[in-house]
C-alpha cells in the first residue's frame, strides 16, 4: 500500500481512511472531489453515496447512521454521522471453533521473575505503602518521598521501588458497591505477585479496616499474613510520628524484601492488561489488531491477555461473545452491559458520550467506531473467562473484565486483579504510568512516536509507513513483553510515573 493511498479495511466498508501525508487538494479515492483544508489524517472519507438514515459500515460492522446526505468522496464525522443503535441479537459461540484454530503454537519462552513463597510469579518487587482511607494520603506520601530522597533503595539491589498509593475514599460508603470495590483493590493490591511486603495505613476509626478486609478474604494463616503490617494515625500519635512510624517499618522490611531475587520463570505465568487511551482513527489499524496479534501470542504460551473498558467495547461486543467458550461465560459479559446501559440512563448519560474531544479530532466518531477498534486488541483466540471490576484472575487465555473506559480507574482494577503489565495504545499522545505493575505505552503513529519520545516505549506506525506486518509488530510486542518481565525498565518507569494513576472505581452513595 503506498503512503497517499487510501486505507479500506473491509470490502463491505462504505468509508476508506484518509493515510499519513494526505493534504489539501488531493484526492485519494480518485472520485473527483479533492480535499478540502479541513480534513485530516486517520479520518474518514465516503467511498459511495449515501442517504439520510443510510448505515455507514467500518470494520465490516455498523458504527452509526447517515445524518444527511452524503456524496463519494466527502469527509464523514460528527457533522453527518450520528450514534445508532446497535444488534443485541447475540450468537454465543458462533466462532468458538474458528477462535480456537487461531490459537498459535508457540514455543515455550521464558522470562526472569521474582517467585513467590505461595508459588505465584512477579515481574517487579516492590515494597507498598496502601491507604486504607483518604485520612492517611498525605502520611504515606511524606513517608515515600523522604524514604526514596534518602537513597536507602541503594542498599537493596533485589528491591524495585517503594510505592506509596493513595485514593479520596474509605469512610462514608458502608454497605456500597464502591466499600466492596475498594476492599477488592486494596487486597489485590496487597496481594500482588509484584509486592515484596505491604504496610497499610489508615486513620483509625474509618470504615475500612484491616480486620474487615481479613476477614472477607479468609487470609488469618500466618504465611499469608506475614508480609502485611498495619499502622494507625490515631494510635501511633499524630501526622509527624506517624510519618516516622512508617519510614521505621519501612526499613525493617525491606532486608527481607530484598532477598527473592530473579529465576526463570515460564511466560505461561504472565498476566498481561490490554489497554487504550487517547485513540485516534489509526488505532484500530496499526496498534491494536498489532497488540491482538500478541494477545493471541499470549494464548499460544499458556499466558493470559486481559481486555477490559466496558464502555469501549458497547456495540463490538457480539465479536467477542460469539467467542466464548461457554453460555455462562457469555451471560456474565451481557449482564455487564446491560448494567452499564441502565448506569449512564439513571445517571442522564450516554455510552455515545465515551469518545472524548482528542478522539474526535484524531478521527474517531462514534462509540461503536471506537468500540470495533479496541476490541482488536484482543486478538482472536476464545474468550475464558469474565470478571468482575478487580476480581482476582486465575483462567489462562484471552479473558476480559469489566472496568470504566477512564484509563486510571480500569488499569486500577486489572492490576489488582493480578496484571503483571499494562501494554497501552495510544494515538493522541499520553503520560500514563502504573505501579507496581508497569505501562508499556505503543504509539499508533510516527507522528507521535517522534513527537513524544520519552513517553512511548514502541510504535506501530511503521505497519502503514514501511509495510510492516502486524504479526512481525506483535511478535516484537512479546518480545518487549518478557524483556520488560525480566526488569527492563519502560519509559513510564524511568519518568516515575504510577502513583497519582491509583484510582479506584467509585460506585454509588457517598454517605
Amino acid at each position: 500500500m503506498s503512503k497517499s493511498a487510501p486505507i479500506i479495511l473491509n470490502p463491505a466498508d462504505t468509508i476508506a481512511i484518509l493515510p499519513a501525508g494526505a493534504k489539501a487538494g488531493d484526492d485519494p479515492l480518485g472520485l473527483g472531489a479533492p480535499l478540502a483544508g479541513n480534513v485530516f489524517p486517520g479520518h474518514k472519507l465516503a467511498r459511495k453515496d449515501h442517504k439520510k438514515g443510510e448505515e455507514i459500515i467500518k470494520f465490516g460492522e455498523v458504527i452509526g447512521r447517515a445524518t444527511q446526505d452524503i456524496a463519494a468522496g466527502d469527509h464523514v464525522h460528527s457533522h453527518n454521522l450520528a450514534f445508532s443503535d446497535h444488534g443485541q441479537d447475540y450468537q454465543v459461540g458462533l466462532d468458538l471453533e474458528k477462535a480456537k484454530a487461531a490459537i498459535p503454537t508457540m514455543e515455550p519462552r521464558t522470562f526472569m521473575g521474582y517467585r513467590r513463597k505461595n508459588g505465584e510469579v512477579g515481574t517487579r518487587n516492590f515494597l507498598a505503602l496502601l491507604a486504607t482511607v483518604n485520612c492517611s494520603a498525605t502520611v504515606i506520601k511524606h513517608a515515600t518521598q523522604e524514604l526514596i530522597a534518602s537513597g536507602i533503595l541503594d542498599e537493596y539491589e533485589n528491591v524495585d521501588g517503594i510505592v506509596g498509593l493513595t485514593h479520596s475514599t474509605g469512610c462514608g460508603m458502608s454497605g456500597t458497591k464502591s466499600m466492596e470495590v475498594l476492599e477488592r483493590v486494596l487486597w489485590g493490591y496487597a496481594t500482588h505477585p509484584n509486592v515484596g511486603a505491604t504496610v497499610f495505613v489508615g486513620l483509625g476509626c474509618e470504615m475500612m479496616e484491616m480486620a474487615r478486609m481479613k476477614s472477607r478474604f479468609d487470609a488469618d494463616n500466618g504465611e499469608v499474613m506475614e508480609q502485611f503490617h498495619s499502622l494507625a494515625i490515631q494510635e501511633v500519635g499524630g501526622t509527624r510520628k506517624t510519618i516516622e512510624a512508617i519510614k521505621a517499618k519501612v526499613r525493617e522490611l525491606l532486608p527481607e524484601v530484598n532477598k527473592v531475587k530473579r529465576e526463570p520463570c515460564p511466560a505461561s505465568e504472565l498476566k498481561i492488561a490490554l489497554q487504550c487511551g487517547g485513540s485516534d482513527g489509526f488505532s484500530g489499524i496499526t496498534a491494536n489488531p498489532a497488540l491482538g496479534k500478541t494477545a493471541d501470542m499470549l494464548a499460544g504460551l499458556g499466558a493470559t491477555a486481559i481486555l477490559s473498558e466496558t464502555p469501549e467495547i458497547y456495540g463490538a461486543e457480539q465479536l467477542l461473545l460469539r467467542r466464548a467458550e461457554s453460555k455462562e461465560i457469555a451471560d456474565k459479559l451481557i449482564n455487564q452491559i446491560k448494567w452499564w446501559e441502565h448506569y449512564v440512563d439513571v445517571n442522564d448519560g450516554s455510552l455515545d458520550n465515551n469518545p472524548s474531544p482528542g478522539n474526535k479530532a484524531g478521527g474517531l466518531t462514534t462509540i461503536l467506531e471506537k468500540s470495533l477498534g479496541a476490541t482488536a486488541k484482543s486478538g482472536s483466540t476464545p474468550l475464558t473467562a469474565v470478571y468482575d471490576y478487580a476480581e482476582k484472575m486465575t483462567k489462562p487465555g484471552f479473558v476480559y473484565m469489566d472496568t470504566p473506559g477512564y484509563d486510571p480507574a480500569c488499569a486500577t482494577g486489572q492490576i489488582a486483579g493480578g496484571a503483571h503489565m499494562v501494554v497501552f495504545t495510544t494515538g493522541r499522545g499520553s503520560a500514563f504510568g502504573s505501579k507496581p505493575a508497569p505501562t508499556i505505552k505503543v504509539a499508533t503513529n510516527d507522528h507521535l512516536f517522534e513527537s513524544m519520545p520519552d513517553d512511548m516505549d514502541v510504535n506501530c506506525g511503521d505497519v502503514l509507513s514501511k509495510g510492516v506486518s502486524l504479526e512481525e509488530k506483535g511478535a516484537e510486542m512479546l518480545d518487549y513483553i518478557i524483556a520488560v518481565a525480566s526488569g527492563e525498565k519502560t519509559k513510564s518507569e524511568r519518568l516515575g510515573l504510577g502513583e497519582y494513576e491509583f484510582v479506584p472505581w467509585q460506585i454509588g452513595a457517598m454517605m
